[in-house]
C-alpha cells in the first residue's frame, strides 16, 4: 500500500533564489499566461501548459524546504510569483497558492508530518513539479473552518498498529485535481473517540474518482472538481497529522503552535489577496488602454480627457494603492517573523479583495458596453474577482471575529 513511487524527471529545473526571480522573467509568464487565459476560461480546461512553464523556471517547488532541494522562499517572494501569474491567469494562480500554502505547512514548527514524507512531497515538487492541495470541504459538512466533524473516514486496515488504512468518502471544491500528484485529505477515524486530521492520499491511489461537476461563474480553469474516496489504501504513516478534534482550535496547543496558525493564515490571506489584487491590476491595465483609445465622435478626444473619468481612474489608482502597501506590510511582517494575529489576517483579506472588487465594478462603469462583452477581457476579470468572497475566512466570519475582539477588549478595560 506504499504510494507510488516518484516520477524522476531528466533534468530537475534549477531552483531560483528570490534574488533571481527577477521582474522580467515574471513578466513573460504574464504575457504567456494571458495570451490563453480566455481559451482557458471558456473550455475550463486545466491550464497543463501553464504549469510546465512554471516548472520550467523552478517555480512549483519555490517554497518548498531548501533542505530538499525547494526554493525555500519567503512570503515576499511567494506573493510576487502568485501576484504575476494572476495578473495573466488567476486559475493557474490559485492551484499554485494551494501548493504553495501546502508546502510551507512543511515548515511549521509544529508540524506533525513523518520526516520522509515531508521530503518526498518537498523533492517530487521540485523534480517533476508535483502539485498538492487540501480537500476539506464535503456536501454535508461544508467548510470545516465553520466547524463539525468531516462525513470522509478514515478506519485501520487490519489488527495492528502498523497495518494501513481505509478511507471512504466525498469532497468538494478539489482546486486544482485533474493536475495534482497529492491530496492532503480532511478526514476523522472510525474510533470510539474520532481524531481528525490530514491523511496523505496519492492522486492515484485505487479507489479516488473525480466527479467532473465543476462550472463555475469565475475561476473556471481551476477544475475545482468532486472527488470521491472508496476504500482508498493507504499505508499507516501516512496519516501524517491526527488530533483530538478540540486540539484544531486556532488557541489551543503552546504559544508556538498558536503563533505557527497566525504564520499559516497570514500566508493564507496575503496569497490569495495578491491574486485577487492582480485581477484588478489586470482589469485597470485594459480599462487604461481603452480610456486611451476611445474617442467618440461626440467628444473629438479620448475618454481618458474627461475630468469625470479622470476622477474615477484615480479612485482606482487609490484602492490598488492600498492594497499593495497592505499587503506588502503584512508579508514583511511575516517573512521578519511577527506574523499578525488572525483575525488581522481576516481583517486584510477583507479589505483588499474588497478593494479589488470595487476595482473592477469601477472599470465596467467607465467602459459601459464595451466592459461587458465577451470579446474583451474586462468581464472575465468581473466573474473571477467576485470568487475572492467564497475563499475562507469569509466576509461574515471576518467581521463576527474582529467585532467580537473589539467588544470584548473594551469590556475588559471599561
Amino acid at each position: 500500500m506504499s504510494a507510488l513511487p516518484l516520477r524522476r524527471a531528466s533534468a530537475a529545473p534549477e531552483h531560483p533564489s528570490p534574488a533571481t526571480v527577477d521582474a522580467s522573467v515574471l513578466a513573460r509568464l504574464t504575457a504567456q499566461f494571458a495570451a490563453t487565459a480566455a481559451d482557458h476560461d471558456l473550455s475550463g480546461a486545466f491550464p497543463r501548459e501553464n504549469f510546465a512553464a512554471l516548472q520550467a523556471r523552478g517555480l512549483i517547488g519555490l517554497v518548498a524546504p531548501a533542505e530538499h532541494g525547494g526554493g525555500g522562499a519567503t512570503l515576499a517572494t511567494a506573493r510576487r510569483v502568485i501576484s504575476a501569474v494572476a495578473r495573466g491567469e488567476p486559475a493557474t494562480a490559485l492551484i499554485l497558492t494551494m501548493t504553495y500554502l501546502q508546502h510551507h505547512a512543511l515548515t511549521r514548527p509544529d508540524s506533525r508530518w513523518p520526516a520522509h514524507l515531508r521530503e518526498r512531497v518537498a523533492r517530487d515538487a521540485v523534480e517533476n513539479g508535483a502539485l498538492i492541495n487540501a480537500l476539506r470541504v464535503e456536501p454535508a459538512l461544508g467548510s470545516p473552518a465553520r466547524g463539525g466533524l468531516p462525513g470522509t473516514v478514515a478506519r485501520r486496515d487490519g489488527d495492528g498498529d502498523g497495518d494501513g488504512w481505509k478511507i471512504d468518502g466525498h469532497k468538494l471544491y478539489t482546486t486544482g485535481i485533474e493536475g495534482l500528484s497529492w491530496l492532503a485529505v480532511w478526514a476523522r477515524t472510525d474510533e470510539a473517540q474520532p481524531r481528525t486530521g490530514v491523511f496523505l492520499v496519492p492522486r492515484n491511489a485505487p479507489g479516488v474518482r473525480v466527479i467532473a461537476s465543476w462550472d463555475h461563474l469565475g475561476l473556471r480553469a481551476s477544475g475545482s472538481h468532486e472527488v470521491v474516496f472508496e476504500n482508498v489504501a493507504i499505508d499507516a504513516d501516512h496519516a501524517v497529522d491526527l488530533r483530538a478534534p478540540a486540539d484544531w482550535a486556532p488557541d489551543a496547543g503552546s504559544q508556538t503552535d498558536i503563533d505557527a496558525h497566525a504564520t499559516q493564515q497570514a500566508w493564507m490571506t496575503v496569497l490569495l489577496g495578491s491574486l485577487y489584487d492582480a485581477v484588478a491590476q489586470a482589469a485597470r491595465d485594459w480599462l487604461v488602454d481603452f480610456l486611451n483609445r476611445r474617442a467618440p465622435g461626440s467628444l473629438g478626444a479620448p475618454l481618458a480627457s474627461l475630468p469625470r473619468v479622470q476622477e474615477h481612474v484615480g479612485e482606482i489608482e487609490a484602492l490598488l494603492r492600498t492594497n499593495r502597501v497592505l499587503l506588502a506590510d503584512a508579508a514583511a511582517a511575516v517573512d521578519g517573523g511577527h506574523a499578525q494575529p488572525a483575525t488581522d489576517s481576516g481583517l486584510l483579506k477583507y479589505t483588499v479583495t474588497g478593494n479589488a472588487i470595487r476595482v473592477v465594478e469601477l472599470a465596467l462603469q467607465l467602459s459601459g458596453n464595451h466592459g461587458l462583452s465577451r470579446r474583451n477581457p474586462l468581464e472575465r476579470h468581473y466573474r473571477d474577482v467576485l470568487c475572492s468572497r467564497i475563499h475562507t475566512p469569509q466576509n461574515d466570519a471576518i467581521l463576527v471575529a474582529a467585532g467580537k475582539r473589539a467588544l470584548l477588549s473594551s469590556g475588559a478595560t471599561a
